[in-house]
């Protein structure tokens, strides 16, 4: 465990079996965090190519639709006893107006705009009732119904423990909150599919590159196999967290920064130069990618 490989010799079978472990751990979390970022920006690309199809989630049973009509239902409810004082001519796009400045100010705590979300979720139940599923919205109405689903179900995510409303309430509003989601926030197998294929061939074309950095430049001499699986439970367990609870992370700091902690804990010394260029391209990254996107925005803005 605590000897360098040698040579070609492959580790003895117990040793094998831990490293496939820890190396399947990582590949795991791996894909679920970093597969993230390209199914976002595929379904970014196909909602705004082609919204009729992507919008919304089309492939919601019909089954699920008297279930979601009841939920946004007791939602309109809700929304109208809390909504005292609030015109009652109050139009579908005034009362977009009227929460989509609340959630930007992070403040939906009125009944004014209890109000408006009580227009929103009446024009969204009924909008399903009317069509009878999902996949039967019409192209015209797919951006109303889908902008109405996402301000009423942001709404209630700023609302949170809310003053004021019972248990019974919120129950039924995070309900609400679900069904809502159900239908907008939605990857389809094929795309999860193709981004699983393109994380693993790009892995096998450039891995040697990854392999030989982390595991011969980080330290001044060849990993062992205890330094590698430590470095590995450690990031598979990260990744795993950071994926749980939704935080932005990078892996490949994450494993670096893991084999980095092992070889300075067995005091087999650190090359400086190898951290200090990663160090350098984990801190221009976000700025030198926002700069040059900002570049390219304007640039086409005067083209176009």
């Amino acid at each position: 465990m605590y000897r360098a490989p040698e040579g070609d010799k492959p580790p003895p079978l117990w040793i094998r079996g831990l490293l496939i472990f820890t190396c399947t751990g990582v590949s795991f979390s791996h894909g679920g965090n970093d597969g993230q970022k390209g199914m976002g920006l595929i379904m970014l690309i196909l909602i705004g190519a082609a919204p009729t199809a992507y919008a919304l989630n089309r492939a919601m049973p019909e089954s699920a639709m008297p279930a979601f009509i009841e939920s946004a239902g007791h939602a309109q409810q809700i929304f109208a006893s809390h909504g005292t004082g609030t015109p009652a001519d109050l139009t579908e796009q005034q009362a977009r107006d009227i929460v989509g400045a609340a959630l930007r100010a992070k403040a939906v705590s009125s009944p004014e705009i209890f109000g408006a979300l009580s227009v929103l979720s009446t024009d969204i139940s009924t909008s399903v009732k009317t069509y009878g599923s999902m996949k039967a919205v019409p192209a015209a109405a797919v951006p109303n119904v889908r902008t109405d689903m996402y301000l009423v179900a942001d709404a209630i995510r700023v609302m949170g423990d809310a003053q004021g409303f019972t248990a019974d309430e919120k129950k039924s509003l995070k309900s609400f909150q679900s069904s809502l989601y159900s239908g907008t926030r939605f990857i389809p197998l094929w795309v999860k599919i193709s981004v699983a294929i393109a994380l693993g061939l790009g892995t096998m074309v450039g891995w040697k590159r990854i392999v030989v950095t982390v595991g011969e430049k980080i330290g001044k001499t060849h990993m062992t196999y205890a330094e590698g699986a430590s470095a590995e439970l450690v990031a598979m367990t990260t990744i795993g967290l950071a994926e749980r609870y939704g935080l932005p992370v990078s892996t490949t700091h994450i494993l670096s920064s893991g084999v980095a902690g092992t070889m300075w804990s067995n005091g087999s010394g650190l090359q400086l130069s190898t951290l200090r260029s990663m160090a350098l391209a984990w801190v221009t990254t976000l700025p030198a990618a926002m700069a040059i996107s900002g570049f390219l925005y304007v640039l086409f803005r005067q083209i176009f």
